[in-house]
């Protein structure tokens, strides 16, 4: 399989479109390939089954332009950094697709699959790169791991411009309509009023701060290089 530029994971089948939707949709439509792996089914969420979960998730991949989404299945509410069985899967997965770029969750929040998602995935990235790591496919690091932030944690490291791709992002969003609906089932913090004006009113914040309308907030490990320190 071809190689992909970036691959988006989620813990959850609609939390790439709640943090990098944006990003995801940017890249996909420069041309770059893109990805997003969905860690659970989301068997456990207080609204829709597994197999309505995943035609959603399809119809917002389509939506954002990405090349390619798949889940590996791991256990809804059980996803655990220390597990070595899931741990070899993210492995196998980034050996799969060998992405340059990887987006993770953020630890920073309330939600445990979330907090373990991040450390899951970044925990991944650095063993994927050893060769005698036990998990098949050839060994592969990626260049640089973001973590997308969402409604708690610091400060972003990195402010991405979405304002050209965040109707595309919203649309995207929408297509999981089992999550949002107030009538597909028992109320959840995504149904309550002013879910979807937080959502807006967090990336037109973000977005304030680098001088744009919208903007995603992420994470990074170590200094970002700046190649022409005249480019805007």
């Amino acid at each position: 399989m071809k190689s992909l530029d970036a691959l988006c994971f989620g813990a959850h089948p609609d939390d790439v479109e709640l943090t990098s939707g944006g990003l995801a949709a940017r890249l996909a439509g420069d041309g770059h390939a893109v990805g997003i792996v969905d860690l659970t089914r989301g068997e456990l969420a207080s609204r829709g089954d597994p197999a309505l979960r995943e035609r959603e998730a399809q119809a917002a991949a389509v939506a954002l332009g990405v090349s390619l989404r798949r889940t590996l299945a791991l256990p809804d509410g059980g996803l655990d950094r220390r597990d070595p069985a899931q741990l070899k899967a993210v492995v196998e997965c980034l050996r799969e697709h060998r992405p340059r770029l990887v987006v993770a969750p953020d630890r920073h929040d309330e939600h445990p699959d979330h907090i373990e998602a991040s450390c899951l995935v970044a925990r991944a990235c650095y063993l994927s790169g050893l060769a005698r790591y036990p998990a098949d496919g050839e060994r592969h690091r990626p260049a640089r791991v973001l973590f997308a932030l969402y409604r708690h944690g610091p400060e972003p490291d990195v402010v991405v411009d979405v304002s050209a791709v965040w109707a595309r992002r919203m649309v995207a969003l929408h297509a999981h309509a089992s999550q949002l609906d107030p009538a597909a089932g028992p109320g959840t913090y995504l149904t309550a009023p002013g879910f979807l004006g937080e959502v807006e009113a967090r990336a037109r914040a973000w977005g304030a701060r680098a001088g744009v309308e919208f903007g995603e907030g992420y994470r990074v490990r170590g200094p970002l290089p700046v190649l022409d320190p005249s480019a805007r």
